[in-house]
């Protein structure tokens, strides 16, 4: 990891400030790697097993499924700066994925595999909390999601989405923030112009 030091300064700055001591986190360096996504590039393919984790340095990322009939896409989570990302089902059941995590923007991340992941849980407590918050960052966000479907408002959705990534509308084109939120283009604008006007 010498050449990538900045990035895993950050990392540990990240993992830092959520409790994890110095000693602890050494304990990762050797098995952190560096990458570079260029945009329309797969993280993890559909039908593929998610085998790593990934800690975004810059970038946008997004979960999404895609109709087998018709080719429609439908956003289901996005991963912008200093968050981790990976295909969580995939990931923690390795079984094959059901759905595709695709760069949306030229990224830069690092990323560690699931088995030295597996190693630090059994080496360390620092760890095993670790896992345990990612799993449940997981089932938090998946939650997030199917509750803001069943009882917000698309204009809620869109407030929630600002706070959580709150650079995205300048990355990515708007028909996929429409997509994640379950409206058509013009109902979005429409948000949009009322959240200005307020």
């Amino acid at each position: 990891m010498a050449n990538d030091v900045m990035e895993i300064d950050l990392l540990r700055t990240v993992l830092g400030s959520a409790g994890m001591k110095a000693e602890a986190f050494d304990l990762s360096l050797p098995h952190w790697k560096l990458k570079q996504y260029k945009k329309g590039e797969f993280y993890n393919e559909y039908k593929n097993v998610c085998k790593h984790l990934g800690f975004i340095i810059n970038g946008v990322f997004r979960i999404y499924r895609a109709n087998e009939t018709t080719g429609e896409e439908k956003n289901m989570l996005f991963f912008t700066d200093h968050q981790f990302v990976t295909s969580f089902t995939s990931f923690f059941s390795q079984t094959a994925c059901e759905y595709y995590t695709e760069a949306m923007t030229d990224s830069v991340i690092l990323y560690i595999h699931i088995d030295h992941l597996n190693e630090l849980y059994g080496a360390s407590h620092q760890w095993e909390r670790f896992g345990r918050k990612i799993a449940e960052t997981a089932f938090y966000e998946v939650m997030r999601s199917t509750e803001g479907f069943l009882f917000k408002t698309p204009e809620d959705r869109y407030r929630d989405m600002i706070e959580k990534h709150p650079d995205i509308f300048n990355s990515i084109p708007l028909y996929h923030i429409a997509s994640y939120l379950g409206i058509q283009g013009p109902s979005l604008s429409r948000i949009r112009k009322r959240m200005v006007g307020k």
